[in-house]
């Protein structure tokens, strides 16, 4: 057993590294923010691993695997080297035989245009093979029944660093590779694009329509403590009330009478805005308030959260879904995006006793790999509706776009 430390200016990035050197089977010992974050600086935080001595192996073996790489990179520039100094020599020869015999000057042959231009072209291609290399130095391990042509390796690795599910992402370059056109794989910035439409058409979208009288809707926000729920409900009242094109008639509810803050944090939200607000404890009372505020265009309930495993609080807020209402009431599921793949699986699962209509991403500013909520998305075939950016009120707010959601995936640079 061995221990490492990693250090980063945020626990996520921190994290990150070890992901990205080790994997998700490592054992986190202890982990501290050794320096708080100013204004005029970045904070630093501290976390220190066991490793054992399997997986030290495993990782040697991958090191071995990059120096095979790092040869054919160094083979590639010996290459574009090569071409590069055969031009330059064959143009000097050229030059200096036509000064020693100008006689014979009509019988040389120096580089044409085309053949110039021949040439520039080889050099791209090889500036290209350089870049798709890099990419199999980032991330070779590969699963053994996926052949992945190295043209792919940069697309395959930003992927793959974006916690998109492995198993997504050999099925979709499965299908790149088959059905992927030749003359396209031959530059990195036609891949993308490829790549980046072929994704965008697997994300569902609910796209943003403003409802007209006489139409009423009930949206209903649920999910795990501290995605940040409350703090969504005020955007998206502040967005409904002031910020389309319209304005429209908002009604708050609360049924998160558990914790304090959380309502005076609402109510105060709701004072600011002029906007109407009710607490409720039972069923009974949620279809009273559900009728005081039936007058609004718009009514947002707020929900206690919880743990994806305490059921009784899930059922008991499929209770209040129960009750007779004068319209439909959608349901959201609240999520932060920075919560790994395999987990928000699992919340999902958890909560969809509850009939979800649309996920709300959350904490969008606190991550940059969204490849785990594109998994999610392909797996429930449920739309995403809203992104929150950060924390303020309420401007950091947008409507779910995919183009967003896949520049975090396959914009990045690979370090």
């Amino acid at each position: 057993m061995k221990l490492k430390t990693y250090t980063a200016p945020t626990y996520t990035e921190a994290l990150n590294k070890i992901k990205a050197e080790l994997g998700d089977d490592v054992v986190i010992v202890s982990s501290k923010e050794i320096k708080k974050k100013t204004l005029t600086s970045p904070g630093l935080y501290e976390i220190v691993v066991a490793i054992e001595e399997k997986h030290e192996k495993s990782v040697n073996k991958k090191k071995s695997d990059v120096d095979d790489v790092m040869l054919r990179l160094s083979k590639a520039a010996k290459e574009i080297n090569t071409i590069s100094a055969k031009q330059n020599i064959e143009k000097s020869a050229n030059i200096f035989q036509s000064q020693k015999e100008p006689q014979n000057t009509k019988n040389l042959q120096p580089y044409n245009d085309e053949e110039i231009k021949a040439l520039k072209d080889e050099l791209s291609k090889l500036s290209d093979t350089l870049k798709f290399l890099q990419a199999a130095v980032w991330d070779i391990s590969h699963k053994d029944d996926l052949d992945l042509p190295p043209e792919f390796s940069e697309i395959y690795a930003l992927s793959r660093a974006s916690g998109m599910s492995a198993k997504h992402l050999d099925e979709i370059m499965k299908l790149t590779i088959k059905y992927m056109p030749v003359k396209m794989r031959k530059n990195r910035d036609t891949i993308r694009r490829y790549f980046h439409t072929l994704l965008k058409k697997m994300i569902p979208i609910r796209i943003e329509r403003e409802i007209k009288p006489p139409h009423k809707k009930i949206m209903m926000f649920v999910g795990p403590t501290g995605v940040g729920k409350t703090t969504t409900i005020a955007k998206l009242a502040a967005r409904y009330a002031y910020k389309l094109s319209q304005r429209h008639k908002v009604g708050i509810i609360t049924l998160d009478t558990y914790r304090i803050g959380a309502v005076e944090q609402l109510m105060t939200y709701a004072k600011m805005m002029r906007l109407p607000i009710e607490t409720v404890v039972d069923p009974n009372d949620f279809e009273e308030a559900l009728n005081t505020l039936r007058h609004n265009d718009y009514i947002l309930i707020d929900t206690v959260g919880s743990s994806q495993h305490d059921k009784e609080k899930i059922e008991r807020l499929n209770s209040f879904l129960k009750v007779n209402t004068f319209a439909e009431i959608n349901v959201s599921l609240v999520l932060s995006a920075t919560t790994k793949y395999e987990d928000l699986c699992d919340i999902y699962n958890n909560f969809s006793i509850l009939p979800i209509d649309t996920f709300i991403f959350t904490k969008l500013d606190e991550t940059k790999t969204y490849g785990n909520i594109f998994s999610l998305l392909l797996d429930t075939k449920k739309p995403i509706s809203y992104f929150s950016i950060g924390q303020e009120v309420p401007d950091d707010l947008m409507v779910a776009d995919a183009d967003y959601l896949l520049k975090g995936i396959l914009n990045k640079e690979l370090s």
